[in-house]
Formats: structure tokens, sequence, C-alpha cells
């Protein structure tokens, strides 16, 4: 069963029910292999309505639906998180940073697991700060590294320490960027993610209610970054990379970004291109998954 979700958790097998509560969905209420069997790319990403947007995107882009369409959030018992389908293509809403997306991802693989589904792609996308790079590049994680610019996860468990590897996918970053350079519409890169634990002090921000450092620090800090190979800085890859690590999951991250944060640390850009900065990584991956199919 190798192309198959693994559950790293034996407890699982003893549950005559798998209550999801943060999805409301359960295995007592609800047909997974049913509703999510089918199921081959998930994508992930912070907003509600910006993963509503992308499977009103992607669905159009399959041919398997049309402009003004609505799709039901299957997630509409709970106001956590948000969940839309459309043939094999399933998105969630994450929420804001490593706790909230930690959970979400705990319930979306024990919904695939339970689903039996293979063979599975899962895709973070995204918005970030980049360093070194112009606003609007789209970065493709090559790893996740923390504050400290090492590729792990550091988390404590039953208090103790546990380091988890972040690596992701290499041959995924390649058929990504590869997807990229046929598109030929933005810049993109592959690189190294910092995750931080907020977004302002962790991240090196002037701008927060908080900051006990100058600016001279600040930018050698960003500088150390740069040279250590990140290009952009969020607050979910980290775990993100880890828990499908574990699970046996092909995923990636690709973000755009939004500024970059050797010149400022404010997004000051006007809502009309911000908006359409945050359309890239969507473009990439519907590119990407059209061509996965066979639809290019």
């Amino acid at each position: 069963r190798e192309n198959f979700i693994h559950l790293c958790n034996p407890h699982l097998e003893k549950m005559k029910e798998d209550i999801l509560y943060h999805f409301a969905l359960g295995t007592g209420t609800h047909d997974f292999p049913k509703l999510f069997g089918d199921v081959k790319f998930v994508c992930v990403g912070g907003s509600p309505s910006r993963m509503k947007a992308f499977i009103a995107y992607i669905a159009e882009e399959l041919g398997l639906g049309s402009p003004g369409c609505d799709y039901p959030n299957i997630c509409a018992g709970t106001d956590r998180y948000a969940m839309y389908k459309v043939g094999p293509v399933l998105s969630v809403s994450h929420g804001m940073g490593i706790p909230s997306i930690s959970i979400m991802l705990h319930e979306l693989i024990k919904l695939l697991y339970h689903a039996k589904c293979s063979d599975i792609t899962i895709i973070r996308i995204g918005t970030s700060g980049g360093i070194g790079l112009e606003p609007g590049s789209v970065v493709i994680t090559k790893q996740s590294v923390d504050a400290t610019f090492k590729p792990q996860l550091e988390q404590v468990v039953l208090g103790k320490t546990v380091i988890r590897s972040t690596n992701l996918d290499e041959q995924l970053a390649k058929e990504l960027m590869q997807c990229s350079k046929e598109i030929g519409q933005f810049n993109t890169v592959i690189g190294n993610t910092m995750c931080t634990l907020d977004f302002y002090e962790g991240q090196g921000r002037l701008d927060g209610a908080i900051c006990l450092y100058d600016e001279g620090e600040k930018l050698q800090y960003l500088k150390n970054a740069y040279e250590s190979g990140v290009r952009n800085i969020e607050m979910e890859s980290s775990v993100f990379a880890a828990m499908c690590n574990l699970s046996g999951v092909k995923a990636a991250v690709v973000c755009v970004t939004l500024l970059n944060r050797l010149e400022g640390d404010q997004i000051s850009s006007p809502h009309d291109v911000l908006v359409e900065y945050q359309q890239r990584p969507q473009k990439l991956v519907g590119y990407f998954i059209k061509k996965s199919l066979g639809k290019v």
C-alpha cells in the first residue's frame, strides 16, 4: 500500500467511529470513500474565500463547472475551516499559523485515509514576504526552515522535544518549476522558505506593537537568511512539510511574495495588484493539475 496514506497512529484502528470535529464530519455519519475516494489533488490555503475562489477556478479549467456556479462548503457545520470539492480536487482552508494548519492537517490526513485515497498530492498555496525577490515572484519551497535557518520542526510532545524533517518532494518541486516555465507569465524560483511563529517580531518587522531591535539588526538577520538560501517567509510550511512526510504524501508549498522584506515591512501595493499576485500560485497549481490529468 505504498501509494496510500500512512497513519502514524495505531490507536485509530481501535476506534468504532472517528469524529473529525473541526470539519464537522465523522466516519459514523458520512461515507468517506463515496464523498472523497476519487480525490487525487488537495490544495490548502489560509483563507476560506481564497480556497472557494480556487475551486471555482480549477472547475472551469478542468471543464467541470461554469462561470457563476456555486460550490457548497462541505464543512458548513463548523466555522473553523472551509472545504470545497470538484472532480478529483479538494480545496481546504487552514487559517493562519502553525497551530491552525496543524489541526486541519490531522483531520485532513485522517479523512483521506478513511476515504481510501491513493496517489495523493497536497499543495499549499499562499502569500509570503520575499527576501531579495521582486514582489509578485512565486517561490516553490525546497525546504522549510525555522527562524534559525535549520530544516526542521521542533515540537514538544508529552513534555519532550521532538525534531521532525521539513524536506519537501524534490521531484514535485521540479515539475511545478517546469509548469511555470511553460506558463511564462511570472518569475518563479525554487528556494528555502522560513516558517516563523508570528508575523511581526518572528519575521524581523519594525512595525509591530513590540520591537526591541534596530533596523541594522533586522537587515543583517534578513541578509543572513538570504545567504542561507531563504527566499521567502510565511507561517505554516514547517508543520505542513513534517506532517506530509510522516504520512507518506507528496507535498509542495507554492507562495507568491507580496513585498521584498529587504526594502520594507508594510504591504503597500494597490488592492488590484495584490489580487493579481494572489492568483499566481492558483494559476501555477491549476496548470500543474491540468497537465497531470492530460488536459494541457
